[in-house]
């Protein structure tokens, strides 16, 4: 099997893909505030370096850049450099996320911008000194391990990725006691990767170590790890991923069943007016529940003056008398007077609402948006409460239920 045989590009696409796939998920975020926010610039830039890294990191691309340039092994250093430009674009984020002081957040990162791009000069000028004929798309760094200038060379790159990796998973571990949610499950994934990155580059001095001392360990370079750095792309991706990701699927989770839960409140004020739209199939849950919200609130404020509170001043008794929490029953009790104000409309009673507190209209109307638990609560009762069923199989003359009639 050659060289550029298809299988061994998969260490270096699923990376790539995955990467690029983080970095087109945070794309809105990164171009709305790429101007004001460095968090943001430092993670657009380390998801671009990182993707780009294992997209010119294929043997056929290495090939094809060198072929292009006409100079054996031009590749290397290129690569190298986009490596260590990822090192420190991950130093830089850890040193925003830590914040502080801004000055000294900005001195910091002009420091580390300063030492990888002195590192990045450095990898060229060594390459440029080296005398590297033989193009090596595989093996590079164990082929070239003992020349004069390409061991300098090999030993820079694996030297400023170590130890951007090793402070970058101190830093990240030092955090998980601090951070809970989502955002913790990210940092998890992120020391693994980084932790990973480190076993990567343990495995590839030990292959570099054993040529110099006469051995041969090529295999572990060559073979173990280009798939150790495969996964931990893959950890770092997600580890990015995770936590926007996993709080707009909670978010879309939490609007869905919300949704869901209030459509017993939205049959039983089926028939009222309430000056709905029918909005398109594809339209988001978010906007739906907004919608349902709102008709909602319009149909209680049409029941407001059918209210009768004594209606629900029985109910609650009831609730109450079943042991149903306070919460619960204040529910149920609201689910029993919007049945009767229903019922009254329908009927055709007078628009006399009872003395007392306000019904569930006003406790809408007032609370707004931040009333909804509590229109889920009454909905709740509508399909379930016994109180409420009870009180739905009773005639009109009597809407009073049986555990507190006199």
């Amino acid at each position: 099997m050659t060289l550029t045989s298809d299988k061994f590009y998969i260490p270096y696409l699923i990376p790539a893909a995955i990467l690029t796939l983080a970095l087109a998920i945070r794309l809105p975020v990164i171009m709305r505030f790429w101007r004001i926010d460095p968090n943001v610039r430092s993670l657009g830039g380390l998801l671009l370096l990182g993707s780009a890294v294992f997209y010119f990191g294929r043997p056929k691309t290495l090939a094809l850049l060198n072929s292009s340039t006409g100079v054996s092994n031009f590749a290397a250093p290129l690569v190298y450099s986009l490596l260590t430009m990822f090192c420190a674009s991950c130093l830089i984020l850890i040193i925003h996320w830590r914040g502080g002081d801004p000055r000294r957040v900005r001195r910091t990162s002009r420091t580390i911008g300063c030492a990888y791009a002195a590192v990045v000069a450095g990898l060229w000028v060594t390459f440029a000194f080296a005398d590297v004929p033989v193009e090596r798309l595989r093996d590079l760094d164990t082929y070239y391990a003992n020349t004069p200038w390409m061991r300098e060379h090999i030993l820079l790159y694996l030297g400023a990725h170590t130890a951007a990796c090793l402070i970058t998973s101190v830093v990240t571990w030092t955090w998980l006691r601090e951070v809970s949610g989502w955002l913790r499950a990210g940092l998890v994934f992120l020391v693994i990767g980084f932790i990973l990155n480190l076993c990567y580059d343990t495995v590839k001095l030990v292959a570099v170590f054993a040529r110099w001392t006469g051995h041969d360990l090529d295999w572990l370079s060559t073979y173990v790890a280009p798939p150790i750095a495969s996964v931990c792309a893959l950890f770092i991706a997600v580890g990015f991923i995770l936590p926007h990701a996993g709080q707009a699927l909670q978010a879309l989770w939490t609007d869905y069943r919300q949704y869901r839960s209030l459509a017993p409140f939205v049959r039983e004020l089926a028939g009222l007016d309430t000056g709905s739209l029918r909005l398109p199939r594809r339209t988001p849950v978010s906007r739906r529940l907004v919608q349902r919200r709102t008709q909602i609130s319009d149909g209680l404020l049409r029941l407001q003056p059918y209210m009768d509170q004594g209606v629900r001043g029985r109910a609650l008794a009831e609730a109450l008398a079943r042991d149903e929490a306070p919460a619960q029953a204040a529910a149920t009790a609201d689910a029993v007077a919007v049945v009767a104000a229903v019922r009254g409309l329908r009927r055709g009673a007078s628009a006399d609402p009872g003395p007392g507190a306000p019904g569930p209209a006003g406790a809408a109307a007032a609370a707004g948006p931040a009333g909804t638990p509590d229109l889920v609560a009454v909905a709740r009762a509508l399909r379930r409460s016994p109180v409420v069923s009870s009180f739905r199989t009773r005639p009109d003359a009597s809407d009073r239920p049986e555990g507190v009639r006199r």
